[in-house]
């Protein structure tokens, strides 16, 4: 007999052999309410500890039942994800669906068997109980979790939803999560005795960390237009692009060359680059505002660890104009770290000692690297030129101005950047072009004071209101406790920017990510004035101070929370941003459909109006076709600089096939209730048209006109006036 004949007859041994009228009253109960007999335990560790009557013991049992309770809860929640995704990975159907004559006592589910999610869930919850409580409660009540465990882990199989084998993985997978999060745990307290803030950084950084590839995984949030569009690009590297540097492209292909052609694949590394964005600025304000250098036992130098440091790098993660490009790898996502290890690069170079020295060289040079990695992301990355030049300018730092160092650096910066120079000249500028058109340059000097407001809006609504008044106070009216050169450091690499496009949005209008890279010593500035050392907090201003910058770090985490989840507050999709990121799998279902069916007939061209639909439809259709993007009058946009519709259809018809492999049909999408263009149907020998609707809760979130057309005749391409 094999193990599954052994599993299917134990299985049959509990759910039959044990039945009676008192467990089948009772272990439905406990099989959908046993966490509720759990929870009994927590509170009694609490009331227990506040027996104590030594106020250390009392202290020191508080201390360890709010440890086992969070430390429980994190495990639970921790193998709750990782055991549903083994158990959807291995595809194991539950004995209520594959079984006959199975005494089911409640809901059988389609979900798959193998863990048992109950299981692994209860031993994971319950061994940080037992573990961490040992010392502050009778040894009678440590095995109260345990049985209560396996007392929900026996209700699964005599209800019929699972198999005994199921329950045995999931206890052995929640108690093996359980022993990891111990481990860390000991680990980090002993950190935390030593260097307290590197032990929370840690601990807030991998707990954000976690969530978002959780989040990325299982959350709500389709793949954007923008990630899409550059997932496109990492199909046909180059040295550049129209509109953007290479860089996202590149990151792109090594996601996807990793982990497919997936959601996770393109947006892992959005995660990895918030992580290092976060390391080099906790380093950053450690060597600004640490007394002194520190020796640590690993026998690493390094700076004192400073409690802003603490608190800048976490803002980093959770204000709501960072935090989306933890998840959605934009070029945002990378800029942000070029830009943060640029400033720690900065800083390092000017702080060398020796002068004409090789590291002091060596400094120069990673930052011209750093600079020019960062302009091959975003543009924008040369406002560092100017503010490190205006920091140089008028601190103590001046001398450094008529040393080689920093033009090493912008020297060997622009020579990284040269493949865009190089490629724009093979392509007649447009990359120049069309950055003069999203600058309204053509416009000249122009005064629009709706677009100024709505800048400004914009601003204090992605930085919340509460913190963006506390930071330009900390950044104009604060001092630094350290030295003057600090706080210019702040100023130059914030307020430069953040100006210019304050100006610049009384010409014409500003997106609202344009100046983010300028609240990121913001961020410092804000940190080190309300959290920095020597506060003075024994004062009713300095409390009043202190409540005002933590009110202004709970509201920006309250709504940064809410953004991931704006069901909760029932936003209608005209208010909710992140709208424009749900609705493209309805899309996808529909337009495999047709070009299943299509593709039997010939080849088939998928193609829109709109970039953003063209990108969407190359990743959700699953054989990831070459798509196209047709000009009706809209602006220039990659799509314009690949091959197009008349020089495939070319290739396929001078290719030697019969004529029915020649035969080219197409799938057309356009936003909105539209009719067909006329140019294109003028393309097509016939059509018929689809209109998809796609709801959320009440409201209607999108509408697509899918367009079926048959054997394409040639189409007559314009070429875009605007750029």
């Amino acid at each position: 007999m094999g193990f599954p004949e052994i599993d299917r007859e134990l299985f049959f041994l509990i759910n039959h052999g044990t039945s009676n009228t008192i467990f089948d009253n009772i272990m439905p109960l406990i099989t959908s309410r046993g966490y509720l007999l759990l929870l009994f335990y927590p509170i009694y560790l609490l009331i227990s500890a506040y027996r104590e009557r030594q106020t250390s013991a009392r202290d020191a049992a508080i201390f360890a039942a709010l440890l086992a309770i969070s430390v429980s809860v994190l495990s639970f929640l921790l193998t709750d994800w990782i055991a549903n995704d083994i158990k959807n990975l291995i595809g194991r159907e539950r004995p209520c669906n594959a079984l006959d004559g199975v005494r089911v006592l409640v809901g059988c589910t389609q979900s798959k068997s193998m863990p048992s999610n109950h299981a692994s869930n209860a031993f994971a919850a319950a061994v940080p109980l037992i573990y961490l409580s040992r010392g502050h409660i009778s040894r009678a009540w440590l095995l109260y979790p345990l049985l209560i465990a396996m007392l929900i882990s026996f209700s699964r199989v005599y209800v019929g939803v699972h198999y005994p084998a199921d329950i045995a993985v999931g206890g052995l997978l929640g108690s093996l999560i359980a022993c990891v999060l111990l481990l860390l745990t000991a680990v980090t307290r002993k950190l935390y005795e030593r260097r307290p803030n590197t032990a929370m950084f840690i601990v807030g950084l991998a707990a954000i960390s976690f969530f978002r590839v959780y989040y990325i995984l299982h959350g709500p949030l389709d793949l954007s237009p923008d990630e899409a569009h550059y997932w496109e690009w990492s199909r046909r590297l180059d040295w550049s692009y129209y509109s953007k540097g290479p860089m996202i492209a590149y990151l792109i292909y090594a996601g996807t060359a990793l982990f497919g052609d997936t959601i996770f694949g393109i947006r892992i590394m959005a995660v990895i680059f918030s992580v290092l964005s976060s390391v080099y600025l906790f380093k950053l304000v450690n060597i600004m505002y640490g007394s002194h250098r520190v020796i640590y036992e690993t026998g690493v130098a390094s700076y004192q660890e400073t409690r802003e440091g603490l608190v800048a790098s976490m803002l980093l993660q959770i204000t709501l104009l960072f935090a989306p490009f933890g998840i959605i790898f934009s070029i945002d996502s990378p800029f942000i770290f070029f830009w943060v290890l640029s400033l720690y690069l900065f800083r390092r170079a000017i702080d060398t000692d020796r002068e004409n020295s090789l590291q002091e060289h060596y400094r120069w040079l990673l930052l011209g690297v750093s600079i020019g990695l960062g302009l091959l992301t975003k543009y924008t990355m040369v406002f560092f030129y100017i503010a490190g030049f205006l920091f140089l300018l008028f601190s103590s730092r001046r001398p450094l101005l008529k040393r080689s160092g920093p033009y090493l650096a912008v020297v060997l910066s622009i020579i990284v950047f040269s493949p865009v120079i190089i490629w724009n000249i093979q392509h007649d500028w447009v990359t120049v072009r069309h950055t003069a058109g999203q600058a309204h340059l053509a416009k000249g000097l122009s005064l629009s004071v709706p677009s100024f407001l709505e800048f400004f809006a914009s601003q204090i609504g992605v930085v919340t209101p509460l913190l963006f008044g506390l930071m330009l106070y900390s950044l104009v009216a604060g001092r630094t406790r350290q030295n003057r050169d600090n706080h210019l450091f702040l100023i130059c690499f914030s307020l430069s920017v953040l100006l210019f496009f304050l100006l610049k949005s009384i010409q014409g209008k500003v997106q609202a990510n344009w100046a983010m890279h300028g609240y990121i010593t913001g961020i410092v500035a804000f940190s080190h004035h309300y959290f920095g050392t020597g506060s003075d907090e024994r004062h009713i201003k300095g409390k009043v101070s202190l409540w005002l910058a933590v009110s202004a770090i709970a509201f920006t985490f309250l709504m940064t929370a809410l953004s991931h989840y704006p069901a909760v507050v029932k936003l209608s999709p005209t208010l909710d941003p992140s709208a424009r990121l749900r609705g493209w799998r309805q899309l996808e279902t529909e337009a495999n459909k047709i070009y299943n069916n299509l593709i039997e007939k010939g080849h088939v061209f998928v193609f829109s109006d709109s970039y953003q639909v063209a990108s969407e439809l190359a990743f959700y259709i699953k054989k990831h076709p070459v798509t196209y993007a047709v000009n009706l009058g809209r602006r220039m946009n990659q799509y314009d600089l690949w091959p197009d519709m008349n020089t495939d259809a070319r290739k396929i018809r001078s290719s030697g096939d019969s004529a029915p492999a020649q035969t080219i049909n197409g799938i057309f999408v356009k936003m909105g209730r539209e009719d067909m263009p006329v140019e294109l149907a003028n393309s097509f020998e016939s059509y018929e048209r689809k209109v998809l609707e796609v709801y959320e809760r009440e409201y209607l979130l999108r509408e697509y006109s899918i367009f079926i057309c048959y054997n394409f005749k040639g189409l007559q391409i314009e070429t875009p006036k605007t750029y």
